[in-house]
């Protein structure tokens, strides 16, 4: 298909459609409402379930009820709304129930602004909502990764049963570029065994996150840790770029991510041997391969659109192995590109004391 100039926000609640998506519940938001304009309208041309929901509490309720009759859901949101969905994203975590989840972050906390940040990395990634488990995390850096992720989320969150989000910000949403959308698949014909579509022939299925002893309740936790052990074996992404004679690593992911493409470029023109790790799945967080990149150069620089989120992360996979700097910026603001190769030569000439 013919690649066509797309705003974010459009690009994936089109995407989703065109990779099946069965029902939508959500609220405006901004930085991500074009999204829920756009399915407003698309939903309900093809004759599938759109709703806006009075708030993000019932919206993620909504999407719950729907993900437990095997239909492919999701809903989009940012931070504020984001947070006020968590109790409901552990329930269908504890259910064991496939869902989508869009985060076009915004600066925070609180209100906080509708600029681009990346200061929900700690909410999506360490466990959002209350009890043990962790989402699939993709963090897209471009919108036609953007467009790709929406189709994996909806693959992952089915494979596993799981709750998969996709971790962008508001430059993501509201920028346009040239990306080529899926080809239109068609909606499954049947649900999934596990669904509670009505058990006229069959044993009635139940969902429920609710064990009201304390060993049933141990034996379902370890079912899921057990789960996400096989994703953490199976499912880290990530891209590097000019790593294999680099002796300064930056480590960023998203839109600065993309910056830091331009930041290794410009390091090399004036000698620096710079390369970069782009992590694609927050969680799982790519450590192993970090872990063996850190044994390879003299330091590592982190820069984030937030106080340092993914830092800690960053940190515990280089375990000691080599310095790591970092710098970020906060509220909306970007890291510029004068600004992260000034803190690579700073880097550069603390490794070589």
């Amino acid at each position: 298909m013919a690649k066509e100039l797309l705003k974010g926000n459009v690009a994936f609640a089109e995407a989703a459609v065109r990779n099946g998506l069965q029902a939508y519940f959500g609220y405006p938001i901004t930085p991500q409402s074009e999204a829920l304009e756009h399915l407003s309208k698309r939903m309900l041309e093809l004759d599938r379930v759109f709703l806006q929901a009075e708030s993000e509490v019932a919206a993620i309720n909504m999407v719950y009820g729907a993900a437990c009759t095997g239909v492919r859901v999701m809903t989009s949101t940012s931070g504020p709304g984001f947070s006020l969905m968590t109790e409901g994203l552990s329930y269908i975590a504890g259910s064991e129930v496939p869902v989508v989840v869009v985060n076009m972050m915004r600066g925070g906390p609180g209100l906080g602004n509708i600029q681009p940040a990346q200061a929900d990395y700690a909410l999506m990634v360490h466990t959002v909502g209350h009890g043990d488990f962790h989402a699939i995390v993709l963090a897209p850096a471009n919108i036609q990764e953007l467009i790709d992720m929406v189709g994996l989320a909806f693959d992952l969150a089915e494979k596993y049963r799981t709750v998969v989000y996709i971790a962008g910000d508001g430059s993501l949403g509201q920028m346009m570029e040239s990306a080529e959308l899926p080809p239109m698949k068609p909606l499954p014909t049947e649900r999934p065994a596990w669904a509670t579509i009505g058990a006229k022939d069959r044993e009635p299925n139940a969902i429920t996150s609710l064990f009201l002893g304390a060993e049933p309740l141990e034996a379902w936790n370890l079912h899921l840790q057990k789960k996400l052990a096989q994703i953490k074996e199976n499912e880290v992404r990530w891209q590097e770029y000019q790593t294999e004679d680099a002796d300064l690593l930056m480590v960023a992911y998203g839109t600065v991510g993309r910056i830091c493409t331009s930041v290794m470029r410009e390091a090399r023109k004036q000698g620096l041997r710079v390369g970069l790790l782009r992590p694609q799945t927050l969680w799982p967080f790519p450590a192993a391969r970090l872990n063996e990149l850190a044994g390879q150069v003299r330091g590592i620089l982190v820069s984030e659109m937030s106080a340092g989120q993914m830092l800690a992360d960053v940190e515990r996979a280089v375990a000691g192995k080599c310095p790591v700097a970092f710098h970020g910026r906060l509220g909306g603001v970007f890291p510029m590109v004068d600004e992260l190769l000034a803190e690579l030569k700073k880097l550069d000439q603390e490794v070589s004391k």
